[in-house]
């Protein structure tokens, strides 16, 4: 008992409080803060939507149907709406107590099944042609380019002939907007006999499921495997697989979220050199998916600075890093050259004429859709384990608890993604183009206790979102 208190007032009302009764009171006050985050975010949303559609009745230079998504009001039931279901129930029921119990690598499987069943049936909510076969043979999409790439040196020493616009045979938006890695991806699944659209969006599916353990494992290797678990069931019930299936998109976070897991491995983990390497190639490879994922650095240097080891594997990462780069620009292909060229054709199209001052706020309500109401509380508890830990956190990384480590890397995801938001360059459609950061931001939700509440209210935005809209991707 503290006898400089007045008689009969409260020890948690009063100043100076002990540090266990100062977290007993922010305990009762976090529940409210975090439904006011939920409600600042739905407010977000709402002006978006509202503000949005209002500018494209009367300009027409948003160029989305229902705004901030691109997507349209289309109230629909599809094959997958009874699949979807069970999998929401299932994992809102078990999925806390499976992701506690079962054995690390059986949970990392589990995830991975999980994810896919769970992105599977929401696209098969829209009917296998049109959520998952058709969506890679669209006119802007990789699959119409395939007869292009009969030769792959010589297209690739081509390619940066038919990025801009007035270009002869330009390329449609997604190959010009992305660097040719993308576009030979389905190439070489089209060589190998995995042709035409359904293979690649099944592709994309079970590929981009793979993202949720890649983040349960650099979660466990870098803060604790108490939080990895924790955010396993939030990963694999996240209203981001509503874009993973089936865009492209879906696959780049895969490839990055693994990228930063053995990177993750290799800071912490026996096996530098070979972790160290492959999380450079993937790195590497990320560059050449798409150009946005350059601001991966920023994450990667969050994992270096929490690592034990960051300097001993770097040389390796590094060795890495040049391969898929000195590979392209062997074959010919000049990425800084058809970055500055996808500047212009950007320009000149409709990213020229959609509004930045709207765009701006608006992307953050599309990321609030696809990381849903429980990430965007978690975020909220992640900013303030990141204001209690002060300087500290940059400072002394090593000594923190996993709770700041956590938060320390995804507030490097959600800078990475500021980032992305304020170049311009990302103006509507992220909530596809934004997925890889996505993944990198749902881990906050381990910050959340009754998990069954907050994977409730994850799964009924994805169930709505999936069955009243009918997305572009």
């Amino acid at each position: 008992m503290n006898r400089d208190l007045p008689q009969g007032l409260p020890q948690d009302l009063s100043p100076g409080l002990p540090p266990e009764l100062d977290r007993r009171r922010d305990r009762r006050r976090d529940p409210l803060l975090d439904l006011a985050a939920v409600l600042a975010a739905a407010l977000l949303v709402t002006a978006a939507a509202l503000v949005g559609t209002s500018i494209e009745r009367r300009h027409h230079t948003l160029f989305v149907r229902w705004p901030p998504l691109f997507a349209q009001w289309e109230p629909h039931l599809g094959p997958g709406t009874p699949a979807a279901l069970a999998v929401a129930v299932a994992v809102v029921a078990y999925g806390p107590l499976l992701a506690t119990r079962l054995p690390w690598r059986a949970l990392l499987w589990a995830s991975w099944g999980t994810a896919a069943a769970w992105t599977f049936s929401l696209a098969l909510v829209d009917g296998w042609q049109r959520g998952i076969a058709g969506r890679l043979t669209a006119t802007n999409e990789y699959l119409t380019v395939i007869d292009r790439f009969h030769d792959i040196p010589a297209t690739l020493r081509d390619f940066t002939h038919h990025i801009v616009s007035h270009s002869p045979a330009p390329w449609p938006a997604h190959i010009a907007g992305h660097p040719p890695g993308a576009t030979v991806t389905f190439v070489l699944l089209d060589r190998v006999g995995l042709a035409g659209g359904g293979w690649a969006g099944v592709w994309c599916v079970v590929v981009g499921a793979a993202a949720p353990a890649a983040v349960l494992v650099a979660v466990r290797a870098l803060a604790a495997e108490e939080l990895a678990r924790r955010a396993a069931p939030f990963l694999v019930l996240a209203p981001a697989a509503v874009w993973v299936g089936a865009s492209a998109d879906g696959y780049f976070a895969a490839v990055a979220a693994w990228a930063v897991a053995l990177l993750a491995l290799a800071v912490t983990g026996p096996r530098p050199r070979a972790t160290g390497l492959a999380a450079g190639l993937l790195l590497g490879l990320t560059a050449y998916l798409s150009y946005g994922l350059t601001l991966f650095a920023v994450i990667a240097a969050a994992v270096l600075l929490l690592g034990s080891r960051r300097l001993r594997p770097l040389p390796y990462v590094l060795v890495g890093l040049a391969v898929v780069p000195l590979l392209f620009s062997l074959l010919g292909f000049n990425w800084w050259e058809a970055y500055r060229l996808l500047v212009t054709r950007y320009y000149e199209g409709v990213g020229g004429v959609r509004p930045y001052g709207y765009w701006v706020w608006a992307n953050l309500a599309c990321t609030a859709l696809i990381v849903g109401p429980a990430t965007v509380a978690g975020l909220r508890r992640t900013v303030t384990t990141a204001v209690r830990e002060g300087p500290r956190v940059l400072r002394h990384p090593h000594a923190l608890s996993p709770e700041p480590r956590l938060a320390l890397l995804a507030l490097a995801a959600l800078l990475a993604l500021l980032a992305a938001d304020l170049s311009g360059m990302s103006k509507a459609e992220t909530e596809r183009i934004w997925l890889p950061f996505a993944m990198w931001l749902l881990p906050a939700c381990a910050f959340l206790p009754r998990p069954r509440a907050w994977l409730t209210a994850q799964a009924t935005l994805a169930l709505l979102l999936n069955h009243l809209l009918l997305t572009g991707w």
